[in-house]
């Protein structure tokens, strides 16, 4: 293995799965009544139901990138150990964090000459992200090179369908994805966005329905029509903001449609979770498009 895997913490891997997979984990970082706190910490579990239920109560919470000197200190760690770096980032449609990481990495690239440091701005969000980084460890541990499995990444990561939806509009709005009006006539109708990322890397409202199931169902029908077959031979993920409940429901659409075995749930992080708010679902598989 003659390259390490970084990542962000919005990538919203389990931490088994980090640990097995052996990444780096820059995280973000978010503060909630003037504390800061990083969204990924190595070995220590984050209270995320305690964090949406802060949300809930009305709390603000605004984040922030990566810290830089401590993503310096990771990435010379890994280059003065020999190894190359290929970095897979939150997307630039979203967050400074890719291009923050990007730069530093041109800015180190001169002190390691022998050493490849390779970025990828993924455009994706959540286990969107994270089911790219998925792909790239398996395509490593089949004795890939960083050029094969950088290349594999641009040419796919187009293909990495993201259909979500929340519960409460107002998260939107105060994170400047939808407007007051919306949000407030959505709620009063018990409206439920269904959403999908975009190939520039923006959260875009595709369609509208009437109450929370139909909204679930809606990302399942997504992926019935666009998903890249064998359907059943996927790997799925689906992430949630303290809606474990309509997770599972989702997966067992998932299951009983497509047959798909391998699904893998896990919370949306705070720095992702604090713009959409509590009841976030969403739903991530390979696509034929986005």
């Amino acid at each position: 293995m003659s390259f390490d895997i970084i990542t962000d913490s919005s990538c919203n891997l389990p931490e088994d799965m980090i640990e097995d997979f052996g990444l780096h984990i820059l995280p973000l970082t978010f503060m909630v009544d003037g504390t800061q706190y990083q969204s990924y910490l190595k070995g220590e579990k984050t209270d995320l139901k305690q964090f949406y239920t802060m949300m809930r109560e009305g709390k603000i919470i605004t984040t922030s990138l990566p810290n830089l000197t401590d993503a310096e200190e990771t990435m010379r760690q890994v280059l003065d150990a020999g190894q190359d770096i290929l970095y897979i980032g939150f997307s630039s449609g979203l967050s400074g964090t890719y291009e923050a990481v990007d730069l530093l990495s041109r800015a180190l690239a001169p002190d390691y000459p022998d050493r490849k440091i390779y970025t990828v701005d993924t455009l994706a969000a959540s286990c969107g992200e994270g089911l790219l980084v998925w792909y790239a460890v398996q395509l490593r541990r089949q004795g890939k090179s960083i050029d094969e499995v950088r290349d594999w990444l641009e040419e796919n990561k187009l293909h990495l369908a993201h259909w979500f939806t929340v519960d409460d509009l107002m998260f939107l709005f105060r994170g400047g994805r939808v407007s007051r009006t919306s949000a407030w006539a959505g709620t009063l109708l018990n409206i439920k966005p269904v959403m999908h990322m975009d190939n520039e890397g923006h959260l875009i409202p595709l369609e509208k329905v009437r109450g929370r199931r139909k909204s679930l169902n809606a990302l399942v029908d997504h992926m019935e029509q666009t998903a890249n077959h064998p359907i059943e031979d996927q790997k799925v993920f689906i992430t949630h903001g303290d809606c474990i409940e309509d997770a599972e429901y989702v997966a067992n659409l998932v299951r009983e449609r497509f047959g798909v075995t391998d699904i893998t749930i896990n919370y949306v992080d705070p720095v992702i979770g604090a713009h959409s708010g509590p009841g976030t679902l969403a739903l991530f598989f390979l696509a034929y498009e986005r």
